[in-house]
């Protein structure tokens, strides 16, 4: 009968990392090499002389220096040694160098290295809804051997997996570019985006003993079929940004020539021509054109 989910069970305990130091392997290796030697020196002797006992001593110890020699193994740095007995976890070595552990250890070289990982170019739609292109460079290394080797299968496809599926799901959560004041966007908030990423990769890494050092966009842009009518958006909504500063600009220009006038008094105004004069000045700071002088030269009769 199928066992039913039972949600008040507790679920198994998890495996975490612990280092072991086995002892150096230049001593055994000299120990195993001289029986090796010593041993087919006997056998030699032994066959020659017809001697049974030193024989079968002989083969004995041929075996034994060629089972000893294969515990010996090599820790480079920047790597790890997952050590397992019979698919028991015993430890991970991290010291570098030559050691030498039970010859019926298994050992699985895993590297701690900083590693970088490029998705391809993913498409997905913005917050808005438009079809965007986003990829993103992902800088990593792993942390917890045990965790990365028995937690998930395959541990640098899960990394790719994993690193994917965060940046779709960070891309709905952003529109491509701000169309409100102070609204996070993919294009115009990188840095905060970027730290975004990076932490919701690494919650989804976790259990698999990766730390995330860094992640970033390294690729953005509309789709294709979008590209070309987005681009005309920007280029209007950056006409109006621009003209929006400079009628800001020519309004206080304006005021700043009322302002002298009245105050040195060179000339009295009143409301029909401060108006005809405001709206000239406008005229010539707004246009986009330069402006050409009229000068008015009045014809006396004689």
């Amino acid at each position: 009968m199928e066992e039913l989910y039972d949600p008040t069970r507790k679920p198994e305990m998890p495996m975490t990392e612990f280092e072991v130091d086995p002892v150096s392997g230049f001593a055994w290796l000299t120990g195993f090499l001289v029986l090796l030697i010593a041993s087919l020196l006997g056998l030699v002797v032994g066959v020659s002389g017809e001697i049974g006992v030193i024989v079968v001593a002989a083969i004995a110890g041929i075996v034994a220096a060629i089972v000893g020699l294969t515990g010996l193994f090599t820790v480079s740095p920047n790597e790890a040694k997952v050590l397992q007995l019979f698919g028991e976890y015993k430890g991970t070595v991290r010291r570098p160098g030559l050691r030498w552990v039970n010859p019926f250890y298994s050992k699985v070289a895993i590297s701690t290295r900083v590693r970088n990982f490029e998705s391809g170019k993913l498409k997905v739609n913005d917050r808005n809804g438009n079809p965007i292109e986003i990829a993103a460079v992902v800088v990593w290394k792993v942390v917890d051997t045990a965790e990365a080797l028995f937690h998930v299968d395959r541990y640098e496809h899960f990394v790719e997996v994993q690193s994917e599926a965060a940046l779709r799901n960070l891309a709905t959560g952003y529109a491509y570019d701000a169309h409100i004041e102070d609204e996070l966007s993919l294009r115009g908030n990188t840095a905060e985006v970027a730290e975004h990423l990076r932490t919701e990769i690494q919650d989804r890494l976790f259990k698999a003993g990766v730390e995330v050092i860094e992640a970033r966009i390294s690729h953005l842009a509309y789709a294709p079929e979008i590209a070309g009518a987005m681009l005309q958006r920007q280029q209007a909504d950056a006409i109006i940004a621009a003209r929006a500063k400079i009628v800001e600009g020519a309004v206080g220009m304006v005021e700043m020539a009322l302002g002298m006038l009245a105050s040195q008094k060179l000339v009295d105004l009143d409301n029909e021509k401060k108006a005809a004069m405001v709206s000239n000045l406008l005229v010539v700071l707004c246009s986009d054109r330069g402006t050409q002088p009229i000068v008015n030269a009045a014809q006396h009769g004689h």
